[in-house]
């Protein structure tokens, strides 16, 4: 089990250069670009889903939250280093998704999303390729059954929608509506359907945030399934979520969105 765990979220808009090449038109704005892409993907599937496939989608936010497991008395612990968002607001993509995959290179970590599996591990792909990217650890790690590539593979990537919903078995539920169940902050004044309106006010720092929040979300269910599953104590859970509200409760007076978080965080029931 590797030592680095990444738990991950991607924010994305349309990439409105691809949008214009694939619909043949190159005067649009990037408006309308985006617009029409909506309307290409509506009539492909026949009115029921206008959103773009993965590789028309523009990478504007990597987040994540780095946990360390370290040994102890009880057994594997995780503790929290640090939540962050790569590059900052003025970087290309092209440079988010090297510092992503250079962090594959270097510390081959375990990886936590929801959905990733579905979502954003394929977009990243697409896109790192859209910009000649390398990233040969990705395929060497591990061995046959155990890697970043392979889907039932918790080791490498442990997409939380997919083992929630036993691989498609049972109904599967997206991450705010699995944080209400569980009484975790979900969702609290934006979504992923406010990134483009913001992205396109140049709200970039907003969206940063916002991806942060998911990320966080994202990792106490992580816990949950984690305690449930027994890769945890009790002691050893209580530990990391102790871990948690401590790192939030430091950072939160320069970071506004983590005091919010938090609030939120100490209204919910437990």
């Amino acid at each position: 089990m590797q030592r680095d765990v990444i738990v991950f979220d991607i924010e994305t808009v349309v990439d409105a250069n691809a949008a214009r090449r694939v619909l043949r038109l190159p005067d649009l704005t990037d408006v309308e670009a985006r617009d029409a892409l909506s309307d290409y993907f509506l009539e492909k599937t026949d009115g029921r889903n206008d959103f773009p496939r993965q590789p028309f989608h523009q990478v504007v936010a990597i987040s994540y939250g780095h946990l360390i497991r370290e040994p102890g008395e009880e057994g594997s612990e995780l503790v929290m280093r640090r939540l962050a968002t790569g590059g900052d607001i003025k970087s290309s993509e092209q440079e988010i998704l090297e510092g992503f995959f250079q962090l594959i290179e270097k510390r081959a970590p375990q990886l936590v999303s929801f959905n990733g599996r579905g979502f954003d591990v394929p977009v990243l792909k697409y896109r790192a390729m859209a910009h000649n990217l390398s990233c040969p650890r990705w395929f060497k790690e591990g061995d046959k059954w155990n890697n970043y590539e392979s889907r039932y593979s918790r080791d490498y990537h442990c997409d939380l929608l997919e083992i929630l919903s036993d691989f498609g078995a049972s109904a599967r539920c997206s991450m705010d509506e699995v944080a209400a169940a569980f009484s975790i902050p979900g969702k609290l004044e934006t979504a992923g359907d406010n990134v483009r309106e913001m992205f396109e006010g140049g709200q970039i720092e907003a969206i940063r945030n916002y991806c942060e929040t998911d990320v966080l979300t994202t990792m106490l269910i992580f816990l949950r399934h984690q305690l449930f599953s027994g890769a945890f104590t009790e002691g050893a859970y209580a530990r990391a979520i102790f871990g948690i509200r401590n790192y939030l409760e430091s950072e939160s007076e320069t970071h506004p969105h983590l005091a919010e978080y938090l609030q939120a965080w100490d209204q919910a029931e437990y």
